[in-house]
């Protein structure tokens, strides 16, 4: 899936999908990102032609999420409410960020704003501990200007885009 155009975008729209590409395009293994909103829609996702160019430049061997960006928001999605309900049982707060480490890659996920969540699918050679630190950097400059106002741009964004109707 290529990323939406920025076109006809708030400025605050057009600087969260640069955060987003320029975290794929620097950070060396990570294959595909997505935010998604409380309620499990994708609002933002990577673009597909730049990760490819970054996965030459690493020589990364896996692709990513077998789908469309909006299976890696499901599992984002589902992997965010699974801790969250963790933390609830066991009473010891909000969940940060959450990392699950597998055979050929991993997926991080981490809270930005008001339930809305970062996911990261790397590969098995990437140091989880760049990735993570990265990851938070994206959330410390995304956070504050998450608002309904801008998840419901991106939202709208992502809807024209996949029926090829203008803004």
């Amino acid at each position: 899936m290529t990323a939406p155009s920025t076109f006809g975008l708030s400025s605050e729209a057009r600087n969260l999908h640069w955060l987003l590409t320029n975290l794929v395009e620097e950070v060396p293994g990570i294959l595909s990102v997505a935010v998604v909103s409380s309620d499990g829609l994708l609002l933002l996702s990577s673009d597909q032609e730049r990760i490819d160019a970054a996965r030459e430049l690493h020589t990364v061997r896996r692709t990513g999420p077998r789908g469309s960006a909006a299976d890696l928001a499901t599992v984002v999605s589902g992997v965010g409410s699974l801790t969250v309900g963790a933390a609830r049982l066991v009473d010891f707060g909000k969940v940060k960020h959450t990392m699950v480490a597998m055979d050929e890659g991993s997926l991080f996920v981490m809270s930005i704003s008001d339930g809305s969540l970062l996911g990261v699918h790397g590969s098995a050679d990437a140091d989880m501990s760049v990735i993570a630190y990265h990851m938070a950097l994206f959330v410390g400059r995304a956070g504050h200007v998450l608002t309904p106002e801008l998840r419901s741009e991106l939202r709208k964004s992502l809807e024209s885009e996949s029926t090829g109707s203008p803004r």
